[in-house]
């Protein structure tokens, strides 16, 4: 097992025993910072959230709610896709994903789940890339959520996408080589 897998398997962990009046305090934190930061833009690209990873169910209902555009990723074959917010259904990897054509235009902030983030912005996610070669050449503020336990210390690979910002229930912190 690499660094990166001990990693992944560990948060895996510490984010699944992460529960109860805790998560949902967190989970509330997070939904307030990441609102009073980018409730001025106009559209999200979020990830859906699944299993434990912080919830972004109710920001998503939040910026819908507010007239945002909102996006949510779907894997087609090896790349993701941007995709209106909209029908769900189940997709590859047990998660729900949007039916409807994939968008091409700009989004405002992209919103990306993560196991872990250190600092100089590089996160570590499930391994599959697909992040990393969405955001490849997208302009797009790219923000980080979880929870303030997940930043750790580790090197990155060439290949990862820094992130401009990690948010979290403790507030957000600001990448020095991204601003």
């Amino acid at each position: 097992m690499n660094d990166k897998e001990e990693l992944r398997y560990k948060l895996k962990i510490k984010r699944k025993y992460f529960g109860g009046v805790r998560r949902e305090f967190a989970d509330g934190a997070i939904l307030d910072n990441f609102l009073n930061a980018f409730s001025q833009y106009e559209s999200f690209f979020i990830y859906n959230s699944f299993s434990t990873e912080a919830d972004t169910k109710a920001l998503i209902a939040e910026l819908v709610a507010a007239g945002k555009k909102v996006y949510l990723p779907r894997v087609d074959g090896e790349k993701m896709v941007a995709v209106p917010y909209g029908e769900t259904v189940k997709g590859a990897f047990g998660i729900d994903e949007p039916r409807g054509k994939p968008y091409n235009g700009k989004i405002d902030v992209t919103v990306i789940p993560l196991l872990a983030v250190n600092g100089r912005g590089y996160r570590i996610g499930y391994g599959k890339g697909f992040y990393d070669r969405y955001l490849k050449d997208k302009r797009t503020k790219k923000v980080g959520l979880g929870y303030s336990f997940q930043i750790e210390s580790f090197e990155e690979d060439k290949w990862d996408i820094p992130l401009d910002l990690f948010l979290c229930e403790k507030g957000i912190y600001y990448y020095e080589s991204q601003q």
